[in-house]
């Protein structure tokens, strides 16, 4: 029998079959309070208006129905063109604003919003715009289009807060009537910590050297540890490779090999080395625009290159070259300002301060580069250019950092704009052959407003543009994507949407509070980690009290710490990591590891090297999962079963799935099963009891002592297990050849065979690859 729990969805997986149950409370549900003294207007009244009202009264003109405007107060307080003596809104006079009279309306010709529509507004809601018109009918510009302010710190129990982050949280707790947990045993926090900044599981000697260190310095010494670790900026990367949409593939239907893990390489080691994110923002959309440029300058573009490439023959040029410049300017919007740019490329946004004019405007800055949309052969020895070629020689200087394994040039894509600068078009309905008015470059002005004479006309400038004092938003999405990374969930929870259909922060105070902190401090990656993961909030124990699940399921308010499965990549780190066997190596060519045969072959076009699925062999088989191939029309499907993203296109933040398929995968994956096999081996070859062995083997893979229950139940099983294995001698052969791992001969017992079957039964425990 296996759990596996996420959040407040449970699945119960018997056998192979599966039995399903399932709760799950909204956020809605989770912070409907009574009616505030004072109603905001962007915390109040515009989730309600941006979901109900904005589709036909909101910023698309070419959708707005009876020319009512809604989402400024010029056009909700003026008058209607034919009634002038009727107003949508009267400030301070809800019987007046014809609005509000359709909200509460019994006659249904003209209620709002229509019965068509399915759409309600509940009694709540509509006693909110009431007192809000009643109190002014104020409007704001929205949240995340203000400059973020730093706070003071609120009031707290000075005996629990570590670091200013706790006093907010501390705040929000208070108010709704929350206490914090008590703190995480040690054993769970050295765990915690070391998955969230290495991504790796710690060593027995580490546990041993945690729990022996009683000083009150004991927890921190171990995260200056870790945040010094070559690991750290492989963990750091996987995001980033979401984000960037990193694969060894083009794409699309011939899906020909792809060479950027240089870039992979360098994003691994910017964060090592703890780049300011203002530098490693400003390399990667334009280290080739910068005076004197170096090949490090250069490779870091490739982030702006990782966007499918079609090479398939007879398609339109322009068509694709369009596709590749859309792709660029709708991974900015996502990755920097968590902004749907995308929903403005065919008209103006329904929501969100974004025209289309606005979106082209954008677009313009990665329109400029002397790309085809079709180029070279499916498996050309080179890069579509632009491209650039590291050689030997570069990688024994200035590019020390790339894995390359042998003397051959590598050539990989990167940023160049052309000579002569090409006009940008508004694109009618997003045709490529469409185009309407030329427009230059820019920005929506409600987020900042960009000067060409202050910035610049090219990606340089939008790079300073982004990263200026004044920017409402770059600060704040990257604060609230690192706090997702560490609490599964953001102060805005909508991490990939910061606009008026987006979640609100749930911390709103703390939000600013770090955005600020964080570009005062000089944008200092390391220095935000630490301050995450040294606060009383992080190191709370993740046991959840009836209380707290009844007032807070979704644990919006921080009151325990959170419990998450470990990414994709990281289930098989775990895996290989406590078996002993991962290959540490960092960077370099991808690998491609066990997979189900016949999968790429009946996907493929039938052409090109990556036609066939050729497995690689001995150390790049225990490579760590960041490192695995990635083909697009066919990703690994563990990896996918475990929710990795595919890569297609920019993802901030994957999906989580509870399915049978996973329980299968670890219960019958080659990787599992040879790594159950070679600490079977290896426990085989010491000294020490059954007992032992078996606790040994615990804390290896689930960090922590099992108790005399646990230790009971792993032995009788492992008891059993051997009477079968003694008595069946070709199940002990067929299991210890699993894996190309070499087979100690020597371990080719029943009882080897019986512990194999315990480990893989520990794998199996939830908490195996859960971070609690």
């Amino acid at each position: 029998m296996i759990f596996f729990r996420k959040r407040s969805w449970l699945i119960l997986i018997l056998g192979i079959g599966g039995i399903f149950t399932y709760t799950q409370c909204t956020d809605t549900q989770a912070q409907e309070t009574a009616m505030p003294d004072v109603i905001d207007y962007n915390y109040h009244i515009r989730p309600i208006f941006s979901d109900r009202c904005f589709k036909c009264h909101g910023p698309d003109a070419n959708k707005r129905k009876a020319g009512l405007r809604l989402d400024t107060p010029e056009g909700a307080y003026a008058a209607f063109k034919d009634n002038p003596s009727m107003h949508a809104i009267v400030p301070g006079h809800p019987e007046s604003s014809d609005a509000f009279q359709r909200l509460i309306t019994k006659d249904t010709s003209l209620l709002m919003p229509t019965p068509s529509s399915h759409l309600t507004v509940s009694q709540h809601e509509i006693d909110l715009i009431e007192k809000w018109i009643k109190q002014g009918a104020v409007y704001k510009p929205h949240w995340a289009f203000i400059k973020p302010v730093k706070a003071a710190l609120p009031d707290a129990d000075e005996d629990w807060v570590r670091n200013p982050i706790d006093y907010f949280v501390f705040a929000k707790m208070a108010e709704k009537s929350l206490k914090p947990s008590p703190e995480a045993s040690k054993e769970q926090l050295l765990k915690r910590v070391c998955l969230d900044l290495t991504g790796l599981p710690p060593t027995l000697d580490m546990q041993d050297s945690f729990m022996k260190d009683d000083s009150p310095q004991a927890y921190e010494k171990i995260v200056n540890e870790l945040l010094g670790s070559k690991h750290y900026g492989e963990k750091m990367s996987i995001q980033w490779l979401d984000l960037a949409r990193y694969a060894d593939s083009h794409g699309y239907q011939d899906d020909g090999l792809r060479t950027m893990w240089p870039w992979r390489d360098w994003v691994i080691h910017a964060f090592n080395s703890n780049y300011s994110y203002a530098k490693f923002v400003t390399w990667q959309l334009a280290g080739d625009l910068l005076p004197r440029p170096t090949k490090e300058m250069l490779l870091a573009t490739g982030f702006n290159r990782n966007h499918k490439i079609t090479q398939e023959g007879g398609v339109i040029d322009e068509e694709y070259r369009v596709e590749y410049v859309n792709d660029r300017t709708n991974t900015f919007s996502k990755s920097f300002l968590a902004l749907t740019f995308e929903c403005a490329r065919c008209h103006d946004h329904k929501y969100d301060p974004i025209s289309q004019k606005d979106y082209y405007s954008t677009y313009a800055f990665f329109n400029q580069v002397p790309e085809k949309g079709l180029f070279g052969t499916i498996d050309a020895s080179f890069a579509d250019p632009p491209n650039m070629t590291i050689t030997t020689k570069d990688v024994q200087s200035i590019l020390k950092f790339i894995h390359k394994k042998d003397t051959a040039s590598v050539d990989v894509m990167v940023m160049a704009d052309s000579s002569k600068r090409r006009p940008t078009y508004v694109l009618s309905r997003g045709n490529y052959d469409m185009p309407g008015p030329e427009v230059g470059v820019g920005i929506p002005t409600s987020i900042l407003p960009y000067s060409t004479s202050k910035y610049g006309q090219n990606r340089l400038g939008l790079a300073r543009w982004l990263i200026d004092p004044q920017n409402p938003l770059t600060s704040r999405v990257f604060v609230n994507r690192m706090w997702a990374q560490f609490f599964g969930r953001g102060i805005v929870k909508t991490v990939g949407d910061f606009g008026m259909q987006g979640e609100l922060p749930t911390h709103p105070e703390l939000l600013d509070w770090l955005a600020v902190d964080f570009q005062s401090h000089g944008w200092n990656i390391k220095r935000l980690v630490k301050q995450i993961v040294m606060s009383a909030t992080y190191q709370q124990a993740s046991t959840v009290t009836s209380s707290a699940q009844q007032v807070d399921p979704e644990n919006i308010y921080l009151s325990r710490m959170s419990r998450i499965r470990i990414p994709a990549e990281q289930i098989r780190d775990q895996v290989l990591a406590s078996a002993g066997i991962l290959n540490q190596e960092i960077g370099g060519p991808s690998v491609k590891t066990y997979q189900p045969k016949g999968l790429w072959e009946v996907a493929t076009s039938g052409r090109g090297s990556l036609m066939n699925y050729i497995q690689d062999h001995n150390q790049d088989l225990y490579r760590r999962g960041m490192y695995v191939f990635i083909k697009r029309t066919v990703p690994p499907p563990t990896m996918l079963i475990f929710d990795a993203s595919n890569r297609d296109q920019c993802e901030v933040q994957r999906g989580r799935t509870n399915t049978p398929l996973q329980a299968l995968v670890m219960m019958n994956d080659p990787h599992v099963l040879e790594s159950s096999r070679v600490l079977a081996s290896q426990f085989s070859r010491e000294k020490g009891s059954i007992d032992e062995k078996l606790t040994r083997a615990f804390r290896r893979i689930v960090c922590r002592a099992p108790n005399e229950k646990e230790l009971a139940m792993l032995k009788k099983y492992y008891e059993a297990e051997q009477t079968s294995c003694v008595q069946n001698p070709k199940k002990v052969q067929k299991l210890m050849k699993i894996g190309e791992y070499k087979q100690d001969k020597a371990a080719v017992t029943g009882s080897t065979a019986a512990m194999m079957l315990t480990i893989q039964l520990i794998y199996n425990m939830e908490e195996a690859i859960m971070r609690v």
